[in-house]
């Protein structure tokens, strides 16, 4: 089985890459290689801070690599947060600790939307604040050259959290097509549509080619 690092130690995507990868390919973290520097990401896309994160593994480790940039764009803020999408309520003034950062980005992003006064109709009960769209891209370095990959899923923010699965702005986000949150559909269902999924898919049909 070929091993690849995948430039992260974020939980929560490596048990998705390895839930999708891990019949072909032993996944390996930062961490499993000893990486533990916090990786610069400076770009102004999700393209050029993929990029920047597999070239850092690549040179500093001489490993075969691929990252990932991902985040949420939302129709009516001008397609915010992007790749501000982690930090979005620190960029907004709130007081952020690993255990508020995803409530906290989560209410400002609906508090920015809800003084728009959205009339844009409802989902199983739950008002449509706004279009949008989860965007992955993946950068692959791999036997001396660069590839990308890019996954979108469509979708709607609504008003209220709903299910207790997933991470991010999985609970307000529901994917097109369904009337559920990524949060309430449950990881194997995610997995199979998400805009991660829909990326490594590409990966991973590149690889075994």
């Amino acid at each position: 089985m070929e091993t690849l690092v995948f430039a992260s130690n974020n939980a929560h995507k490596l048990e998705e890459i390895r839930n999708i990868l891990g019949q072909q390919f032993h996944i390996k973290s930062l961490s499993d290689i000893g990486c533990h520097a916090d990786i610069p990401e400076t770009g102004n896309t999700f393209q050029e801070n993929a990029l920047q994160k597999a070239q850092y593994v690549k040179e500093h480790y001489g490993l075969d690599c691929f990252a990932d940039d991902s985040g949420l764009e939302v129709e009516a803020l001008g397609w915010e947060p992007g790749i501000y999408s982690a930090r979005y309520a620190q960029m907004h003034g709130r007081i952020v600790t690993d255990e508020n950062k995803d409530d906290m980005n989560m209410d400002v992003l609906m508090e920015r939307l809800e003084a728009q006064h959205p009339q844009l109709g409802q989902i199983a009960g739950a008002r449509i604040l706004s279009p949008a769209r989860f965007r992955t891209t993946i950068a692959l370095l791999y036997h001396g050259s660069v590839h990308y990959f890019d996954g979108i899923v469509p979708g709607s923010i609504i008003d209220q959290k709903r299910g207790t699965t997933g991470f991010g702005y999985d609970p307000i986000f529901v994917p097109e097509g369904y009337t559920q949150t990524f949060a309430q559909l449950g990881s194997d269902v995610k997995n199979g549509i998400s805009h991660r999924a829909r990326a490594v898919a590409q990966l991973a049909q590149f690889l075994s080619t």
